[in-house]
């Protein structure tokens, strides 16, 4: 545009120049005088043309120069803009991380007082453990006192170990679920099985640690998972006798409501036994725990004919049936394959009623694929066995992690809500 305005000025400079000069020739003037006025006009007009090329450029330049600045403005406001912004967001990072450490810093204090509290309890229990006589006793005698010396020992000393079992999703086999269990090392690090230890840790009242241990523990795995982003529950069992005994139960429930964020996660876990003969204080308890937004399960189900209703009512959400019993429980009619708990009910419509009161069914002990074709025609979402995977040590890394704090007795908080697999 500048260019073109540049051409135009000076073919008008040189029309200006030649119309003076043709006027002066035709006034008599000559050709001399013509192409004097022709010359004088073409150069009076190259100064006037510099003299408004310059003005031009010197605008333009004028208008740059209002644009830099403004544009200097418009960053500068930004920058103003961008530095408020920054300083919010830190104040915000700040005030959140201040919060999250009183909120871990408070709870830590929670699990310490419970520890402290319940380190003398147990450390009376365990140190009352009578061992037989080992003088008068019969071989079996020994035996059975050495194992109790074991108990007390892997109590004493923190050699009490969590192991989780995966429970998929079916038919994908994704891993939805966990299963806890205990187990107890001894002196040497050999792995002692429920079956070896129960009999002598349940008569004295040892399982009472070993299960709050497993408590305590299931509650740090499953907040290490849940900073992971990882939505994955773990079925933790809890017995009737805590849920009644009066010492026990309201510090367990203060403990969990320090960590009710954690209730979609942790279900506690009855047999269907001892649910069915809980009394008013274990359900009132249970209620408890289901305001903080807790669920339960029963386990070791063999009785199919169920009060759906009253599993509704307790905030019972899964159901665990062993899938031999489940297979068992089949026989064929002539309207079909049925259920011998419920004659009336098609086999594949059972998943289907416990749903509708918000009740989930796992196959559980599920140990070959055979049974894991039948178990897809019953309609049932979860599986949980050695098909699946077996329960294995959780590592010692993530494990220390969960240890009560040091300062107080180890083998404390963390009885009665284990799991004897």
């Amino acid at each position: 545009m500048r260019q073109f305005t540049s051409v135009a000025l000076a073919a008008t400079y040189l029309c200006l120049a030649l119309i003076v000069a043709l006027l002066l020739w035709r006034n008599g003037g000559g050709w001399a005088a013509g192409v004097a006025a022709l010359v004088g006009g073409l150069a009076l007009c190259a100064s006037i043309h510099a003299m408004v090329s310059a003005s031009l450029k010197m605008r333009t330049l004028q208008r740059g120069l209002d644009m830099v600045r403004e544009a200097n403005t418009i960053l500068l406001l930004q920058m103003e803009k961008i530095d408020t912004r920054l300083s919010d967001v830190v104040e915000t990072m700040t005030d959140e991380a201040v919060r999250r450490s009183e909120e871990l810093h408070d709870e830590v204090h929670i699990l310490e007082d419970l520890v402290q509290r319940m380190g003398q309890r147990l450390e009376e229990r365990v140190a009352s453990a009578p061992i037989p006589d080992r003088q008068h006793d019969s071989r079996r005698s020994h035996q059975s006192a050495a194992l109790l010396g074991t108990v007390r020992d892997a109590l004493a000393e923190n050699r009490v170990d969590l192991y989780l079992q995966p429970i998929v999703g079916l038919p994908q086999r994704r891993t939805v679920f966990y299963e806890s269990y205990s187990r107890l090392r001894d002196e040497t690090g050999r792995v002692l099985m429920p079956a070896e230890y129960l009999t002598v840790a349940e008569p004295e009242g040892l399982m009472t640690s070993i299960d709050n241990l497993l408590l305590f523990r299931c509650v740090q795995i499953v907040r290490r998972l849940a900073k992971q982003d990882r939505k994955v529950g773990i079925f933790c069992n809890v017995s009737t006798s805590s849920l009644a005994d009066e010492t026990f139960f309201p510090q367990f429930l203060e403990l969990l409501a320090a960590n009710k964020d954690l209730a979609g996660a942790l279900i506690f876990e009855l047999g269907q036994a001892a649910f069915d003969a809980r009394g008013a204080v274990e359900a009132r308890n249970m209620g408890k725990l289901a305001e903080l937004g807790f669920r339960f399960s029963l386990d070791k189900v063999i009785d199919l004919d169920i009060d759906f209703q009253d599993l509704a009512r307790s905030d019972v959400k899964f159901l665990k049936i062993s899938a031999q019993v489940l297979l068992d429980e089949l026989t064929e009619t002539d309207e079909g394959l049925v259920l011998r708990s419920m004659p009336d009910l098609a086999a594949q419509d059972f998943a289907a009623l416990t749903r509708r009161y918000g009740v989930d069914l796992i196959a559980e002990k599920v140990e070959s694929e055979r049974q894991i074709v039948d178990i897809l025609e019953l309609d049932i979402q979860y599986g949980q066995g050695h098909l699946f995977g077996e329960p294995r040590p959780i590592r010692d890394a993530v494990l220390a992690e969960t240890d009560p704090p040091a300062d107080f007795l180890r083998p404390t908080l963390r009885g009665r809500t284990g799991r004897r697999a």
